[in-house]
């Protein structure tokens, strides 16, 4: 008698004999993936690497900012990427300097006020009944000389004699203290320009640790500032309130609108936010809206409150337009906006 075959031999006797026609093809297979394989892995191995490209890429509007002597190597895939970008040019990052910088047909300066009225507070004065006794009971009272910082320096005098300026915008308000300033030595001077107030009245996270003495209590999470600084305006008196008038809006939102509404200024003050990209984006906007020979300043070039970031913002711009920077005490004050820019004259 015959020993009997392992239980698993039948069953892989029986695979087997499925698969044998099969071998044929799975054998041709292997051979050419392994062939296929080795001449690929061959191939590469003795190919020379190609020579980095010598293309220079430069951000047009920075190119002055760079070595124009120091070329930058790129691969070929980076050339090719940078052709299909337009030359996408290297750091600092394109959107940088990416602003607007022509605006809408100028508003007349003796019309500016009545326009801002009629596209923001439906034709009437912001102050017009104002405050309420409701909103009367929740403010500080009013302030000849409300909190600011450096809100009555020289600066101001000496730019608003030599500017002479009908329209005065503001960048940053908080509670008054440079826009009434501004109002009172430009009514010395004979001078009556509208002032134009850009501030969220927001504040900041935190601030009221600060300043609880110089700002109302918060209600329903509103801040409250807006009130406060049309009190202090309207506590002035001489007529401050038809002429300072506050925009309570983001410096981006406001300056969009000012630029494609056509509402130019003369002298422009940069005191919003103080990091460098808040900075930067608030100058490069405001410019958009100086007037030629006009003249742009601002606070914070030589505090510590930021960490020079408003500097550097500054210094950058400059070196940009081709400007210079004069310092005076904490503020700066850039050289006047070339005339026959845009077109505004």
């Amino acid at each position: 008698m015959k020993p009997r075959p392992p239980a698993g031999a039948s069953s892989a006797s029986a695979v087997t004999a499925r698969l044998r026609p099969h071998l044929a093809r799975i054998t041709s297979f292997l051979i050419v993936f392994a062939v296929g394989y080795s001449v690929g892995l061959l191939s590469s191995s003795t190919r020379p690497s190609p020579k980095p490209s010598q293309t220079t890429i430069v951000r047009p509007h920075a190119a002055h900012l760079t070595d124009a002597s120091t070329t930058v190597p790129a691969t070929n895939a980076t050339a090719a990427a940078a052709a299909a970008t337009t030359s996408y040019p290297r750091s600092p990052p394109h959107d940088l300097f990416r602003f607007r910088e022509e605006c809408g047909e100028p508003v007349p300066s003796e019309a500016v006020v009545p326009t801002l009225l009629e596209k923001l507070f439906d034709g009437e004065s912001p102050y017009a009944g104002f405050p309420t006794p409701q909103t009367a009971a929740l403010l500080h009272p009013a302030k000849a000389r409300p909190r600011g910082w450096g809100s009555t320096g020289a600066v101001f005098a000496e730019l608003i004699e030599a500017v002479r300026p009908e329209v005065i915008l503001e960048l940053g308000a908080f509670l008054g203290a440079s826009a009434l300033h501004m109002a009172a030595v430009s009514r010395n001077l004979s001078l009556s320009p509208a002032i134009l107030c850009v501030d969220d009245f927001r504040g900041w996270p935190a601030f009221r640790e600060r300043f609880r003495r110089d700002v109302p209590p918060a209600r329903h999470g509103d801040a409250l500032l807006l009130p406060q600084f049309m009190a202090n305006v309207a506590a002035a008196g001489d007529g401050a309130a038809a002429r300072v008038l506050p925009l309570p809006f983001s410096t981006a939102s406001a300056l969009a609108a000012l630029c494609g509404w056509g509402v130019y200024a003369d002298l422009i003050e940069v005191d919003a936010g103080h990091d460098f990209h808040s900075a930067w984006a608030d100058i490069n906007l405001a410019w958009a809206v100086l007037r030629p020979g006009g003249v742009m300043f601002g606070h914070d070039y030589f505090t510590s409150a930021d960490d020079r970031g408003v500097r550097r913002a500054v210094t950058l711009f400059a070196k940009v337009k081709g400007l210079t920077i004069r310092p005076h005490g904490q503020h700066w004050v850039l050289s006047p906006k070339p005339r026959g820019h845009g077109k505004v004259r």
